[in-house]
């Protein structure tokens, strides 16, 4: 959705060790949000990130109007039984029906051999892998594992929102994940003791309101009891008025 950073130009890159021409696009897409949500206020910068993109040797920005993507009289929409049930589409209802449709449209209009997406919106990938397969798009689902600060706070267009004191805070969502693995190195499986643990460590940090932290399969999505071998641990906190979300793959290994 543009304001581009570091991890977005990590998915140009990648996108150019798999494909002869490397298409972005960027547009803020109105269909995922609520209506009390960030869509008036989301960042733009849209000079800025041609710039950017140029710089890492992208051959298309594609930036359509919202006219063009959704005409008058729109009434045609994609959406999927389960997997926005859980984690963000729990919270967010109607925010995975907006990613699916928009995302659906991009791959008519660009017809892509390879998709490239961010690993940090976890469901997102997942949900895009499962809408390839099930409409059958002869397209490669590519993910690309988070890119962070040097503090481990996962990079997002929306870390712009945070004051200085808010932003140490943010910290904690990384600080949590690492404990959640370090319990896990230790020999802890039982998915309640450890989403609690981290619970109460983000929680004790300012401003700081915890949305969900949950454990489940790296695949359904469905929460687990225990970990047997792996499991994502995912979580959204929101940080004064800024909501972020972050996940980690717990290994038992």
């Amino acid at each position: 959705m543009g304001f581009l950073h570091e991890g977005h130009l990590a998915l140009m890159r990648e996108a150019r060790r798999h494909a002869d021409a490397v298409i972005v696009s960027i547009f803020v897409n109105p269909t995922q949000f609520a209506p009390s949500e960030d869509f008036e206020t989301y960042p733009r910068d849209f000079d800025r990130d041609v710039r950017l993109a140029e710089s890492v040797g992208v051959d298309v920005v594609f930036a359509p109007s919202n006219r063009t993507m959704y005409g008058p009289n729109h009434e045609t929409y994609v959406d999927l039984d389960i997997l926005p049930k859980y984690l963000c589409g729990a919270s967010r209802p109607g925010h995975f029906k907006g990613v699916a449709t928009v995302v659906t449209k991009l791959f008519n209009i660009v017809t892509p051999h390879v998709a490239v997406f961010g690993k940090k919106d976890y469901q997102q990938f997942i949900l895009i892998r499962r809408l390839v397969q099930d409409l059958n798009y002869n397209i490669r689902v590519i993910g690309v594992p988070t890119v962070r600060e040097s503090d481990g706070l996962a990079m997002s267009s929306r870390n712009a929102y945070l004051s200085k004191e808010e932003r140490a805070s943010a910290r904690s969502l990384y600080q949590g994940l690492q404990q959640g693995q370090r319990l896990v190195s230790g020999g802890a499986i039982n998915a309640t003791e450890i989403v609690q643990h981290v619970s109460e460590f983000i929680s004790s940090h300012p401003y700081t309101d915890i949305d969900y932290v949950t454990l489940c399969h790296l695949e359904t999505l469905a929460p687990v009891d225990e970990i047997k071998e792996e499991a994502l641990l995912a979580l959204a906190v929101r940080v004064g008025s800024t909501r972020l979300i972050d996940n980690a793959i717990l290994n038992r290994i």
